[in-house]
């Protein structure tokens, strides 16, 4: 697989996932949290980058396998991305930050947040290593801990700042600002792709994203406890 050819620096629930499907179907293969979620994708690779950004890290093999990357944890280093791939191409999924900061306070923060300890010690070793590093580069990263995040204005205010960053840091010939809900044709343009002959995808709404969290998380957590009662029997 190439190194990445098209990178998004959206924030999670700006419409990420409706756009790994597209990009998929244009035939990339792309990364995003999902991937992480599924199996094991070296998530330490990511935590490292975010705790020590002066310490070159292994991008090539933190994307093994994938030549698109969406969503976070990937948002969280757009420079050292832009950097490591220089003829990438960019997308930045933008909605309004205040319909942004409830799907994300429903969503994202509740399924965090709501997660004891005991029920992240009974995930599988992958999975424990994933939801260190996105409570790390995500929840107490990019949307800050519990306590910061009851600030919604501040929280949107950093949404708007990482925005307008992403704006001023990438070349404009390389990004294409997206809004929730578009369809195929700006993108297949930028990308130099033609137009599918199926809708645009629509997906990870707040009750598909609960119900999808559920999926991996209880059946992980199961598993990972029938493992343990049969090694111990």
């Amino acid at each position: 697989m190439a190194p990445l050819q098209v990178i998004g620096a959206g924030y999670g629930r700006t419409g990420t996932d409706s756009l790994r499907e597209a990009l998929n179907i244009l035939g990339y293969n792309c990364h995003h949290m999902r991937e992480l979620l599924a199996q094991d994708r070296n998530p330490e690779i990511f935590l490292e980058a975010y705790q020590n950004p002066d310490k070159p890290a292994d991008w090539d093999k933190a994307y093994e396998g994938f030549d698109a990357a969406v969503d976070w944890p990937t948002a969280s280093f757009v420079e050292p991305l832009l950097k490591k791939y220089p003829d990438a191409k960019w997308l930045l999924t933008d909605r309004d930050p205040d319909t942004w900061y409830k799907s994300v306070k429903n969503t994202i923060h509740q399924g965090a947040a709501t997660r004891t300890p005991e029920e992240i010690a009974a995930l599988p070793d992958y999975l424990q290593r994933t939801f260190k590093m996105a409570k790390t580069v995500v929840m107490d990263g990019a949307l800050g801990d519990a306590e910061r995040f009851a600030d919604e204005e501040a929280i949107k205010e950093n949404f708007r700042n990482h925005y307008e960053w992403v704006k001023k840091t990438i070349p404009a010939d390389r990004l294409l600002v997206l809004q929730l809900g578009e369809g195929w044709d700006r993108l297949c343009e930028f990308l130099g792709k033609p137009v599918p002959d199926v809708p645009y995808p629509r997906s990870n709404s707040t009750a598909n994203f609960r119900n999808e969290f559920l999926k991996t998380f209880v059946p992980a957590a199961k598993q990972q406890q029938e493992g343990n009662q049969t090694a111990a029997a």
